[in-house]
């Protein structure tokens, strides 16, 4: 058999490759296309896809290239590239190498990403008031995520490498595609039923076109309705979609995620022992504090010789009863003295003569009182004059025809002033 008319699949490529390289229309080409599942590699080589409604080609911008872009490159936006076509040998994929970019406003999916993380943003649902917190030690864990690939291999290898005791429950949705929104929405809203402490929300990387489920209002609302805290892990680091900004607490992947959600079993052994040596020192101290007490208790003087308590109060009783004799005689003593005093007055032994005294001094107030007495000047023949009821004391305010009223010894007069003379 002639095995020679046999090509290998390297030589191919090759062929291929020397025909792409060799055709003039290809060294030079010019695309408009949108940028979708960039990745920016730590040497700065730009890896992407541009695509239209119906194709896609692949994409490298080397960095030396893409360091001159005066604008940032994002999955979504439209572009005007430069480059020419080749055939990646390794793969076997044609692809274009940028040579120089050029920005042709937004993709959109773009847009309608930005509109709708702005009516979100604005209605709240992604301020951090709401954010539930994410229980450090849980117990059940919900997965919302494809039952098959990496993302759930991730996550459960890494729950179970980190915190073999934590009991998972996987909710097997669809995560890319036209009914991957109203499926994970279903998942979400079942696995709330189940008294989770923990749900973690995601899947592998892919493009934005691969993520779109993630983006639709949907499964916004139903995150944030959500009773059980949800972590979002959708992508790689660099994605980023509405239901990580909703979501209680986005991780950078899968695996992220579980590490975030769970803690490290060795780290919690090593916690448990630290609290059992402290709370061991605590108890040993107090044990030692009422172990002194105690001696100090058994070493007192007084209950080792109760009786000298006795005595001693007995002693303080002897003193008290001496004070208090002390005290009585003073008072009865004091009180003798005052009475002794008492019946020798003088007043108390002569009543009579205290009586005299008062007697006389009564009758020369008695006397006093009747010098001061207007009646007794009537006696010796004077008179006494009223004007309306009051003396009248000058004649100055005496009227003509005015009645006054004259009191005698005996007796009143009524007159009327006919005439005033004044001397």
């Amino acid at each position: 058999m002639n095995n020679s008319k046999y090509l290998t699949i390297t030589a191919l490529t090759k062929y291929l490759k020397y025909k792409f390289d060799s055709d003039e229309n290809l060294r030079q080409v010019f695309l408009r296309g949108e940028i979708s599942n960039l990745k920016i590699h730590s040497t700065g080589h730009l890896y992407f896809s541009l695509k239209d409604e119906t194709s896609k080609i692949n994409a490298i911008m080397f960095a030396t290239n893409a360091r001159r872009l005066p604008f940032k490159p994002v999955d979504g936006m439209n572009v005007l590239v430069t480059g020419r076509i080749s055939v990646y040998e390794t793969t076997g994929n044609y692809q274009i190498y940028v040579e120089d970019m050029l920005e042709d406003g937004i993709g959109n999916l773009y847009i309608a990403f930005e509109q709708l993380k702005a009516k979100l943003s604005k209605e709240g649902l992604f301020d951090q008031k709401y954010k539930k917190e994410i229980p450090k030690i849980p117990s059940r864990i919900g997965i919302i995520t494809a039952p098959t690939g990496a993302a759930i291999r991730d996550i459960l290898s890494t729950i179970k490498r980190r915190f073999p005791l934590c009991e998972t429950y996987l909710f097997p949705a669809l995560v890319q595609g036209a009914n991957a929104a109203p499926d994970i929405v279903s998942k979400l809203r079942q696995a709330d039923t189940f008294d989770l402490d923990v749900i973690i929300l995601g899947r592998g990387g892919g493009s934005i076109e691969d993520l779109w489920a993630f983006n639709e209002e949907i499964v916004a609302r139903a995150i944030f309705e959500s009773k059980t805290p949800i972590i979002s892990a959708v992508g790689h680091e660099v994605d980023f979609t509405i239901a990580d900004f909703v979501s209680d607490l986005r991780a950078p992947t899968p695996t992220g995620a579980a590490e975030m959600c769970v803690p490290n079993i060795s780290d919690v052994l090593t916690q448990i022992n630290n609290y059992n040596i402290r709370a061991t020192k605590a108890l040993n101290k107090k044990v030692e504090i009422a172990r002194v007490a105690l001696d100090n208790i058994k070493a007192n003087y007084i209950l080792n010789n109760p009786i000298i308590m006795y005595e001693n109060k007995k002693q303080l009783i002897d003193s008290y009863l001496e004070k208090i004799k002390t005290f009585i005689f003073y008072k009865v003593n004091n009180y003798g003295i005052k009475l002794d005093n008492i019946k020798a007055n003088y007043i108390l032994n002569h009543p009579k003569e205290l009586y005299s005294k008062k007697e006389m001094n009564l009758d020369n107030l008695i006397t006093k009182l009747e010098l001061l007495n207007p009646l007794s000047v009537l006696k010796r023949g004077y008179t006494l004059t009223y004007q309306n009821d009051k003396i009248v004391k000058s004649i100055k305010s005496i009227k003509l025809d005015e009645n006054l009223v004259v009191k005698l010894i005996d007796g009143n007069i009524k007159v009327n002033v006919v005439g005033i003379e004044v001397k």
